[in-house]
């Protein structure tokens, strides 16, 4: 339905991920699996036969946690030429989104808003197909990798989002950080792993693999010292239409 380009190869090392038990992905991969985490929990808490915008849907990953709902999957499709998006029900801009006011009683937003670039239109637009009382999932990175070049504008602070979602009419606003200064590290660590890929970098690959892989794993476990958790992945944040 929707041409997605030519498709690139998964790196070997996520195709791996996805196949290790849960406990083990939340060590590597603590901010994918947070974030599969708290889009579970958002959907578990809608009645069934909610309406949902899920926008900025890519690959549509999160379709099957809202079974119960009537979902629907809005994206430009632009984001990344090795993803699929025959999935999506709107290919749209976030920034005119194609509903009428009050439609949806609930909207995600999900990793999207560090590629839009005039956030707080895209922000204003999700409250505006919001009912009133409609609920608002909204996550987005705060220290992180550029990816999906050259569609990666911003990076937010929780200062930044609040005023975001204050300023689009937002009410009961909750934000919540992935982990704190040492989460953020230790996964910068894991990360620089995967750099020693590639012709002579692989003599090193066992080396580097060895000595910070293990330091990148415990790492984490220093934020109970990080109360302010100030330097983080990234933010979840709930909020009321």
């Amino acid at each position: 339905m929707f041409a997605s380009g030519p498709a690139a190869p998964v790196p070997w090392h996520r195709r791996l991920l996805a196949h290790l038990p849960r406990p083990i992905r939340t060590l590597i991969a603590r901010w994918e699996v947070w974030i599969e985490t708290s889009v579970a929990a958002f959907a578990c808490e809608l009645p069934s036969g909610s309406r949902v915008l899920d926008a900025g849907a890519g690959e549509c990953q999160y379709a099957n946690q809202f079974r119960h709902c009537r979902l629907t999957s809005v994206d430009l499709a632009i984001g990344d030429v090795t993803w699929d998006y025959a999935r999506l029900d709107v290919v749209a801009d976030l920034l005119r989104l194609p509903f009428c006011d009050a439609l949806f009683d609930a909207a995600l937003n999900v990793v999207v808003l560090e590629h839009v670039r005039e956030p707080a239109r895209v922000v204003v637009e999700l409250a505006r197909v919001l009912k009133p009382g409609g609920r608002l999932l909204l996550i987005a990175p705060q220290e992180w990798a550029v990816h999906q070049v050259p569609h990666d504008y911003f990076r937010y602070t929780r200062y930044g989002l609040k005023w975001l979602l204050s300023e689009a009419g937002f009410t009961s606003i909750e934000i919540q950080p992935t982990g704190g200064f040492f989460t953020l590290l230790g996964r910068r660590l894991l990360d620089s792993v995967f750099f020693f890929q590639g012709g002579a970098r692989w003599l090193l690959f066992p080396f580097v693999a060895g000595i910070v892989g293990p330091l990148g794993l415990l790492l984490p476990w220093l934020d109970r010292f990080d109360h302010d958790k100030l330097t983080t992945l990234g933010y979840a944040c709930r909020a009321t239409r």
